[in-house]
């Protein structure tokens, strides 16, 4: 039953590849979990007990409380698939709790240190030194995730209109607005390219490698990094601060929550809310400072 919840999220729930595989990787954890520990040939027939269990065991092997609510959430996906295709009468994960999670709030970058990231002149003027740069813009201005930069092509993208349109989780697409500045940038950046590639087709990769092969997440990484080192003292140092800089600098200029939430392209608003505490921070700053009375 585990190909065929495999099959249903793959096909059916379009999930990306890295969910399937993550989930697929659960359950067989957790097949070989009860068939060691309470002999139990198969997990359709698990129960409560055996089910808490494996959560007990996980979280005494020291994985963190994130990654044990991700199995969790993985096993209440599977059994919620087999109660509606009627192969089992009753929902044993319906009791279960997800662990308390401590909240950590999103780091990102000061708007000083992100200017200075893309207006000082630490960009060679070559293919590899523009393309680095727009990397850098490109996820700071849009807020696009890793994945979605990664994928992009240029038919993707329409200077005339100033908007790009991106293809996010579970194949949903969004349109982005760009900057003008931004859209600048891109046209130069174009000139560039196809002076290394000759004429850009539509079907190319907006990000390539040295040798116009498609961009891939560790590349991304790379960039990201190298530039960050030498202005930012964050800690994190990941594409992904680029877009929590994104969404923290759109609040805190007074954007609405709604219209970030679109932005960034995700399904219910209490995934960006996240972001409205970052902003709470910085009018408690601004209170004590201006506050008579603070």
């Amino acid at each position: 039953m585990i190909d065929s919840f495999i099959n249903y999220l793959e096909f059916e729930k379009k999930s990306s590849q890295h969910t399937v595989l993550a989930y697929q990787k659960d359950l067989e954890q957790f097949e070989e979990f009860v068939s060691t520990a309470f002999e139990r040939e198969d997990i359709l027939m698990s129960d409560h007990a055996e089910i808490r269990a494996w959560v007990i065991d996980l979280v005494e092997n020291g994985l963190s409380t994130t990654t044990v609510n991700r199995k969790i959430a993985t096993l209440r996906s599977f059994y919620k698939f087999l109660l509606r295709s009627r192969l089992i009468a009753k929902d044993p994960t319906y009791k279960l709790k997800s662990l308390k999670n401590p909240k950590k709030l999103p780091e990102f970058l000061q708007e000083t240190t992100i200017s200075s990231v893309l207006e000082e002149s630490v960009y060679e003027e070559t293919f590899e030194g523009n393309r680095d740069r727009m990397v850098m813009e490109f996820l700071y201005l849009t807020g696009v995730r890793l994945s979605e930069l990664t994928g992009l092509k240029w038919e993707n993208i329409n200077l005339q209109e100033e908007v790009v349109k991106v293809l996010g989780k579970r194949k949903k697409e969004r349109i982005i607005p760009l900057t003008k500045g931004l859209v600048r940038n891109i046209i130069l950046y174009k000139k560039v390219f196809e002076q290394r590639f000759s004429n850009v087709a539509q079907s190319d990769y907006f990000i390539v490698t040295n040798h116009g092969k498609p961009s891939y997440p560790m590349m991304i990484y790379r960039v990201v990094r190298q530039y960050l080192d030498l202005f930012a003292q964050t800690s994190k140092r990941s594409p992904h601060i680029l877009r929590h800089t994104f969404a923290t600098h759109l609040l805190n200029k007074g954007a609405d929550l709604n219209a970030v939430k679109d932005l960034l392209g995700h399904s219910n608003l209490a995934a960006t809310q996240v972001y409205t505490h970052n902003s709470l921070e910085k009018l408690k700053a601004v209170f004590e400072q201006a506050h008579p009375k603070a």
